[in-house]
This record gives structure tokens, C-alpha cells and sequence, in this order.
């Protein structure tokens, strides 16, 4: 048999258990005993009247419910009556919280504890009870000087500190005038001397002596010893555990001159040091933010209030677990505290961010450790994504399905929110680490303490599809006799008793109600809004106004109790579900699988304008690279960096480039806008497998973004990447338009612009460093092209080479190159580097130089030394294909044995020998080939030909190769140069 209790205030039968407490399962229990059983919080004793009463807990036996102790992951919330409720992860009831005759505005917990605003606009803390009770040490010195008089006495020396003072000496502490911080904390002795010193024990009196004040104090007196000190001790501890302790107003009323409107918890992570620390942050009702000082686990109270600047007023705050916080403003916007650390966890300076929309402002605003969600003031759901401690700003703001009055980012990120219609409480399901948007709202249904007795859960008829609207509707034959006529309507769960007589409408907040014409057939059913399920609610729906997750753990895997009721059938559904024969389960079946097709069609229709959270969610790949600093330390550091890619409503993509670096440890990073990308370029180095980027703004400055991978095959990825995304963003596919512009650098590679209509305007010219350019594959010396799109090009060994139409090839694969007309090129390339030397009166020409005079082996210009062992070929896709050779071919001509001689280096050479020559060179050159795959399509290479290269060019013999290596004339160095042919018609 059931026990059934009734509450003092006509609330309906209440299921609870002997003891008292809230039952977890009402058909676990059984009537009460004739007395009461001795209670978790004390005796029992009978009153004046004879009834039984527990010492803190007035009314007749059996008493109400005594509120659960605070459980350790919970999830808090307040109704719209003021009432606060908690509903533990591992329970499927709200339970009510203590002191109920308090009424709140809003909570925002953590962990251990929980904070609020009552309806009075005092803030309160309400801290959980443990096994170890928290204690905090007063102390207090009193000092003594020596007297030749006297000896040692309390009366000192004007300089001195005071007869009763702190460890510093500074402030008079006299132990009468040591009072509590408030009136939750008692005293748990008198006050005592502390008679160790250093862990070891002093004489008796526990004085420790000194030569002055202050000095090094020892235990033992010494001759010199004109000073002592003892220290006093004495412990208080917090008693308002498990109860709403008032936060103790300021002295001064000019310090707090408003009432607080609003308040929020958080930055447990930002630190270790003290134990429990938190960031409490309050706003007021005219608009400033205050921060509460010294919070943590042994001063719960914190220990005074101080303002913090804002460049607004502020209407609403949030806090996150770590270095987020965000205030929203009365004109809509938010602001972002940055520089918040360990070091100052109020920060240093404000940003402001734009609301995602110029109509309507942020109204509410709630952050986590990596996400901030926000609710416009028309009730639409926001996301903010590039959230991180590098950039707490963000980047843009992504719609979310739903209308919510607010929302609210609870422990690993995970969110809640409350419906703006229903005032139901939601839980955002499929949040992980990631997909940090989640995937859809689901409505939590636990019951309340007065709702058991009434609750019902779901019917089979739900699970069967009844939710799916008044289109499915059923023609089965009834099950007896008396039923043709019967029309009946299904009452919600948890309908009243009068729902059994006859035919009762169920109206909810955001319900519908469900009709059955017979009581075999399905009508009137109802399909909920794409991404809201049902919730399984009682008629008396709880209508809440404000949660907080602050203290609720939900992990990824955490199967939780609150989107199910677990009482019993309601009588009528269980006799309607009775009636219902296999037979007519299989033919509805069948019919909701027949219209769910067409159903789902026209009733996605309706969502068409709401952006995809999910399939069009933020795409990012992270990685570990080496960026170039340009300035101070000028080196290599190892950084991480993530590209975010968004596909927009029109299939546009736009994406971001983060780049983060540690300087003296501080966290900071740059971004890069792809669409704002010029050109990348591959920078063939030795040592590193880098690239390099350009924007309009470092192509002026001549400072690139320059970017190391550790191995070529990753350099090529992220080359291809990045360059995929830069077309894609400027929508840029395919091969190039006959109108494009060929271009090749003085490494050989070829690139090509798409002109813009007002490249060559009358009005608006388009400057040369805001043209893309994007990398053709192949390797060629020179290019030309017509408005037609024929475009030749020779290589570097002398072949003419046609383009076939392709494009991508060498470092670019997969989407980044076409599958067709990408084919072999081959090419050689000669590398060339100069032996100095200079004319000695005793030994001739040596090797053996000024000390001003250029490296005795080095390039053309003689700057940089360029030995025969270290110079290497163009890249790694080149190899040698000869030995060092001396040329001969040079400009200006050499004598027999390849030298050029001038007067001092640099000047014009010549091929002989005057008086005035005090100085030599000579050019020495080695071969080397490349292959890379390109849009080309080349003719069969020669049986001579050393290596091959790969592009959209087709080859074509050189009309002579007598020269192993083409002349080292300005068109090999001259740079980035572009030929375009007239149109010739």
C-alpha cells in the first residue's frame, strides 16, 4: 500500500517517506509508524499540545518535508514565485532548497556553493555542508620592550608599533577588538598564546625575543635581546552551512549607493591558490559593476565590495569558469573583460562587441570556459564561435534554433535555457567538446515535491506516434460493445481526477491537447517544432524565471532522470491503452509511416530560414607549426594554429586563420581574414618547409606571414588548404578565365589574377598589391597570353610549353587540382655562384681577401656566401643532375680560364687584365631538374632529358641546345614579371 501523506497548505496528496524526507519512490515505502522515528537533524519531543516536534521543525506529525542538504551536482533553479530548486544529477525531483520563506530573483551557483538575489535585492550565499567544518584563524602580537627599570613591559618607544598589533606591526589589534566578520561565523574558543615557534616549542609564556623591532625573532632570551613578541590565537568558524547567510552590508552607505540587480559566479579555474577561490561579480540597479574581494573556501563571505569601472551601464553580467566575462548594456551591446589572470582576476580593460543584429540588442548573456551564447532582446538564441582565452571576443555570432527567455552555460560547457512561450526549462543535448553548439533543445519534465502524487509518464500512445499530429488518424474497429459512441480526449500526464468522468480539455503553456473520437482511433495528435520534444509536464506546469548550471556536472556520457516521470499511468490512459489490439498498433503504424514523408516535408518548410547549427556548423583544423617573429626575439617559435571555416545561407565560404604564440608567458595570437589573403607562396629554404602569406597591408609593410611545417607533406597540406579556402572565399574555381593575367616569380612559379571590372576604371583603380593570385602548377622562365586564352611559356632549359586548360598540380592536390589536362613537365635549371678573389703584391690573386671585401664565394651580389658544399638546389623537388662547371657565358665575356676582372668589388667586369684590375671572379654553375605534376600535356622528352616536371604545359624541343644552361641575364632574377599578348583577332 502506498503512503500517502497530505501537506498543511491543501497542496494535493504528497508521497514522502517515513522519515520525513522527500521519497525518491513512493512504492518503495509503507505507512508510517504510530510515532515518529527519530529525525537526521535531532531529537523529537511532543509539545504543549501533545503532538510530535522536532527541535527546529514546528507543525502537527507528520511534519512537512524537511528540503534535502545541498548534493554536490546539481542543477539550480528559481520558479516565478521566488521559490529556488535544486534537481541532482543523479535525481529525477526537484527538490526544494532551505529557508523557502526567502524569495529570489536569481541564483548563480558553483561547486559548493550558490549565490543569489532575494526579492529585497540582498545578496545572500548559501554554502554546503561538508565533514569538515570551515575555520579561520584569527591572531593577534602583543609586544613588549625592556625596561632597565622594569624589565620587559608594554610600554614602548614612540617609534615603536603598537602594544597589540598584527604580524606587521602596522595595525592596532587589540584581542577585545577582534570581532566576527558577520554574525555566521561563532567563536570556537577564547583566545590563547601560541607556544610553538618554527614547529618547535618556546618557554613557557610563548615569547619569542628580538634585538629591535622588527628583526629575526628567536626562542631563546639572549643578552641583546631589548624586544618580545607572543602571538594569540583564536579560531572562529562558519556556521550557516546549508543556509542562506546575507552577504553583510558595506559601513559606509555612499559605497553601495543602489540595490544589485544582478550577480554571477565563477573563475574556480583561473587559479589553485587560495583553496576555493571564486570571482564574484554583481551589477546594480543603476547600471555599475562591482566585484566582491578575497571569496574562497575558508572566507565564503568574501570581504568587501569594489567597483569596477565600465565604459556603459551595465544591465546583466556573466562569468565563466575560467577568464571569460561578459556584461550586456542597456543599448544593446556587450563587453568583454580582458587581461584577467592569476595575477588580477578583475582584469584590466573592456572591448566592446556588436550585437549580432543593428534591430535588436543583446538582452542576455551567459559564458562558459570556450563558448558564450547570448539572447537578443526578440528572444532569438545566439552562438558566439572563436571563443578562447586567446581572443575572448570571438569572431561572429551563429543563430540558433528556439525563442528563450534565457539561457545558461553550466560545467564542460554544457547549456539550459527557458522557453520564452512555456516558460519550460530546456536542456541543450549533444554538447561536447567537439560540436560546442550541441544539437537540439530537450524540455526537462522532473517533478516537483508537489506534483509526485500527480505525475504521470508517458503513454504508450506517445511512443507510437502520436505526437506527429491530426493527420494520423485511425479507422480500426472498436474493441467492444459501448465504445462506438464514447468520444474521448486523452488528458495530458498528470491530469486531475476529473479527466476520468468525461471528456476534460488539457491546456498547458505550451501544450496541445489530444482527441480521440473513438477509443480505438488516433486525432487530433500534434507534432511538436522541429528540435523541442514534449515534455511528459503536469497541468500545474512549474513556470520558471531564472537557472544556473554553475554547479551541475554533466558529462558527454551521463545518462540523466529528468526527461521521463516515473509514477504510474494515469487510470484513463491505462484503460485506453488496453483497448488497443496488435492489429491496430500495426495498421497506425503503417499510416505514420506512410504520411511521415509529407509530413516532415511541408513542416520543414517553416525552418528554412534558420541558420543550420549543425550541418552548418564551424569546421576548424588546428595544428603545430613554427611562425617567423618579425619582431623581438626575431626567431622561429613554435606555435598552434586553427583555421575556422563557415559555410554562409548563399554556399559562400568564409574563413579565419588563428595563430597562437606565448611571449614571457602571456598568452596571445593573431588572425589572418583568408578573403583579405593576396597571395601564398611556397619559400624554398634549407632549413625550413615554410610558406609564406600576404594582405594588402603587409605587402606594404613588406612583412608577410611566414609559416614552418616540420616535414614537406604537411607544408603541402596546409599549402593546399589555405589556398583552397582563399579561392573559395573569393569564389574563384576551375581554371583561369582567357581574360586572366599570367604572372611567374623568379623561382619559376606561375600564378595568375582574375581582373576585377574596375582593375583598369577611370573612376577607381584597382592597386597591384589587392589582386589575388592564385599558383598554376609547372615551372617556367617567362609566359605570354592573348584575351583568347592561348598562354605559352619556356622553361628554363629552353622549351616552349603550352597550357592545357588545367589547373592545381605540384603542391596542390585534391580539390585543389583539376583530375584532367595535369600531366608531366620537365625542366632544368642552372644554379650559379661566384669565386672572388683579390690581387696580392707578393702572391698574385688569393683567396684571401679585405676584411671589407664580399665572401670569397658568394652569389652575384656578394652578400651572402654561397660555397660549392653549401649550396643546394632550388628546392627539394630539384636534384643535381651535374657537377660544379665553370661558366663561360656570362655577360661581358671571360678570358680563357672564366675569369672577369674590375677594379674593386662591385664594379663593371671585363674579360682581361689591365693594371688598375685589383680584383677577380668567375661563374661556376651545376644543373639541376625538377618534376612536378602541372596542367600540361608534354610531348615525349628527349632520351638527354634529366629529369621532368609536371603541369598543364605541353613541350616543345627548343629550337637549339647548345647552351647546357641559359644565360644569367636579368629575366632569371628580375622578380615577379607578367607579358600579356595584343589581341590579334
Amino acid at each position: 500500500m502506498k503512503a500517502i501523506l497530505y501537506s498543511q497548505r491543501n497542496e494535493g496528496p504528497v508521497p514522502r517517506s517515513p522519515t520525513g524526507l522527500c521519497a525518491v519512490s513512493v512504492a518503495e515505502h509503507r505507512c508510517g509508524p504510530a510515532h515518529p522515528p527519530r529525525s537526521r537533524r535531532g531529537k523529537e519531543r511532543r509539545n504543549s499540545s501533545g503532538e510530535w516536534q522536532e527541535e527546529g521543525v514546528r507543525g502537527r506529525w507528520p511534519p512537512k518535508a524537511a528540503p534535502a542538504a545541498m548534493p554536490s551536482s546539481a542543477l539550480w533553479a528559481v520558479d516565478l514565485f521566488g521559490r529556488v530548486f535544486t534537481l541532482s544529477t543523479a535525481g529525477q525531483h526537484w527538490e526544494p532548497c532551505r529557508d523557502a520563506q526567502l524569495e529570489f530573483k536569481r541564483v548563480s551557483a558553483a561547486r559548493d556553493c550558490c549565490w543569489g538575489i532575494a526579492c529585497d535585492h540582498q545578496v545572500y550565499v548559501l554554502v554546503g555542508a561538508s565533514d569538515v567544518p570551515i575555520r579561520c584563524q584569527e591572531e593577534a602580537y602583543e609586544n613588549q620592550r625592556w625596561n632597565p627599570v622594569g624589565g620587559f613591559c608594554e610600554t614602548l618607544l614612540p617609534s615603536d608599533r603598537w602594544p597589540w598589533s598584527d604580524v606587521s606591526g602596522l595595525q592596532h589589534r587589540p584581542l577585545d577588538g577582534v570581532a566576527l566578520p558577520s554574525p555566521h561565523w561563532e567563536w570556537e574558543s577564547d583566545w590563547y598564546v601560541d607556544e610553538n615557534f618554527g614547529g618547535e616549542p618556546t618557554e613557557k609564556g610563548g615569547w619569542t625575543y628580538a634585538i629591535d623591532f622588527p628583526a629575526a625573532y628567536t626562542r631563546d632570551k639572549k643578552w641583546n635581546s631589548c624586544v618580545r613578541r607572543r602571538r594569540w590565537i583564536r579560531y572562529r568558524r562558519y556556521k550557516s552551512q546549508d543556509a542562506w547567510a546575507k552577504i553583510p552590508s558595506e559601513d559606509d552607505p555612499q559605497q553601495l549607493p543602489d540595490p544589485f540587480s544582478d550577480l554571477s559566479v565563477g573563475g574556480w579555474e583561473v587559479t589553485d591558490e587560495p583553496v576555493g577561490r571564486l570571482s564574484v561579480w554583481a551589477v546594480t540597479l543603476q547600471g555599475k559593476v562591482w566585484y566582491r574581494e578575497n571569496v574562497s573556501h575558508h572566507n565564503p563571505e568574501g570581504s568587501s565590495w569594489s567597483l569596477v569601472d565600465t565604459p556603459g551601464e551595465a544591465v546583466q553580467i556573466s562569468c565563466g569558469p575560467h577568464d571569460l566575462l561578459w556584461v550586456t548594456l542597456w543599448e544593446g551591446q556587450a563587453l568583454v573583460r580582458e587581461g584577467i589572470n592569476r595575477n588580477n582576476p578583475k582584469g584590466s580593460s573592456w572591448s566592446t562587441v556588436e550585437p549580432p543584429t543593428s534591430e535588436n540588442g543583446i538582452l542576455h548573456v551567459s559564458t562558459g570556459v570556450c563558448v558564450v551564447w547570448a539572447v537578443t532582446k526578440d528572444r532569438k538564441v545566439w552562438f558566439r564561435r572563436g571563443v578562447n582565452s586567446h581572443n575572448p571576443c570571438g569572431t561572429s555570432w551563429i543563430e540558433m534554433f528556439g525563442e528563450m527567455m534565457m539561457v545558461n552555460v553550466g560545467l564542460n560547457d554544457q547549456v539550459w535555457g527557458i522557453g520564452c512561450v512555456d516558460r519550460a526549462l530546456y536542456f541543450r543535448q549533444g554538447v561536447t567538446q567537439s560540436e560546442l553548439s550541441g544539437k537540439t533543445w530537450k524540455v526537462i519534465v522532473a517533478g516537483r515535491e508537489g506534483d509526485r502524487s500527480l505525475s504521470g509518464s508517458s503513454f504508450s500512445l506517445h511512443s507510437a506516434g502520436c505526437f506527429f499530429g491530426n493527420e494520423v488518424r485511425g479507422s480500426a474497429e472498436s474493441c467492444g460493445p459501448g465504445n462506438t459512441d464514447a468520444s474521448w480526449e486523452v488528458p495530458g500526464p498528470a491530469s486531475s481526477p476529473a479527466g476520468l468522468r468525461g471528456k476534460e480539455s488539457w491546456k498547458g503553456p505550451s501544450h496541445a491537447t489530444a482527441n480521440f473520437p473513438e477509443a480505438t482511433d488516433l486525432s487530433s495528435l500534434r507534432l511538436l517544432p522541429l528540435g523541442l520534444e514534449e515534455p511528459d509536464s503536469t497541468d500545474c506546469h512549474a513556470l520558471w524565471a531564472w537557472v544556473s548550471g554553475g554547479g551541475c556536472a554533466v558529462e558527454a556520457h551521463t545518462t540523466l532522470k529528468w526527461f521521463t516521470t516515473q509514477s504510474g499511468l494515469c487510470p484513463s490512459v491505462q484503460t485506453l491503452s488496453l483497448s488497443i489490439t496488435p492489429a491496430q498498433t500495426a495498421a497506425w503504424r503503417k499510416q505514420i509511416f506512410q504520411q511521415l514523408t509529407e509530413r516532415t516535408k511541408r513542416e520543414l518548410e517553416n525552418f528554412q530560414h534558420y541558420e543550420q547549427a549543425v550541418e552548418q556548423s564551424v569546421w576548424v583544423k588546428t595544428g603545430a607549426l613554427q611562425w617567423w617573429c618579425d619582431w623581438k626575439p626575431h626567431k622561429w617559435m613554435d606555435v598552434h594554429v586553427a583555421l575556422e571555416q563557415l559555410t554562409g545561407h548563399d554556399g559562400a565560404q568564409d574563413s579565419i586563420l588563428f595563430i597562437y604564440y606565448v611571449v614571457h608567458e602571456e598568452k596571445k595570437y593573431i588572425h589572418v581574414f583568408l578573403n583579405e589573403v593576396t597571395a601564398l607562396v611556397p619559400v624554398f629554404s634549407e632549413a625550413k618547409h615554410s610558406f609564406a602569406l600576404y594582405t594588402p597591408e603587409r605587402t606594404r609593410q613588406r612583412w608577410p606571414v611566414r609559416l614552418a611545417a616540420a616535414t614537406e607533406q604537411d607544408m603541402s597540406d596546409w599549402l593546399t588548404l589555405l589556398n583552397l579556402s582563399c579561392c573559395e572565399s573569393r569564389r574563384m574555381h576551375g581554371r583561369p578565365s582567357p581574360q586572366a593575367i599570367w604572372s611567374v616569380t623568379c623561382k619559376g612559379d606561375i600564378f595568375v589574377s582574375e581582373p576585377s571590372p574596375d582593375l583598369e576604371g577611370p573612376e577607381r583603380r584597382l592597386p597591384c598589391d589587392q589582386m589575388f593570385w592564385r599558383q598554376i602548377g609547372g615551372h617556367l622562365r617567362v609566359v605570354e597570353a592573348n584575351s583568347r586564352g592561348v598562354v605559352w611559356g619556356i622553361g628554363y632549359d629552353h622549351t616552349a610549353w603550352v597550357y592545357t586548360g588545367g589547373y592545381g598540380g605540384g603542391c596542390f592536390q585534391g580539390l585543389a587540382s583539376s583530375t584532367s589536362n595535369v600531366f608531366t613537365q620537365w625542366d632544368v635549371k642552372c644554379v650559379h655562384i661566384y669565386e672572388n678573389q683579390r690581387w696580392n703584391p707578393v702572391t698574385g690573386y688569393t683567396s684571401r681577401g679585405l676584411p671589407t671585401d664580399r665572401y670569397m664565394w658568394s652569389d652575384a651580389t656578394g652578400l651572402q656566401e654561397c660555397t660549392k658544399a653549401s649550396t643546394k638546389p632550388p628546392s627539394l623537388q630539384w636534384t643535381w643532375v651535374s657537377d660544379w662547371f665553370v661558366d663561360f657565358s656570362v655577360p661581358g665575356g671571360t678570358d680563357p680560364e672564366g675569369w672577369q676582372y674590375a677594379s674593386d668589388f662591385p664594379a663593371s667586369y671585363h674579360k682581361y687584365k689591365t693594371m688598375k684590375d685589383f680584383v677577380r671572379r668567375r661563374c661556376w654553375a651545376r644543373a639541376s631538374a625538377g618534376c612536378t605534376w602541372a596542367p600540361t600535356s608534354p610531348s615525349p622528352p628527349s632520351p638527354s632529358a634529366p629529369a621532368t616536371r609536371c603541369g598543364p604545359w605541353r613541350g616543345t624541343a627548343p629550337p637549339s641546345t647548345a647552351a647546357p644552361c641559359p644565360p644569367p641575364g636579368p629575366t632569371a632574377t628580375a622578380g615577379t614579371t607578367s607579358h600579356l599578348l595584343p589581341n590579334r583577332g
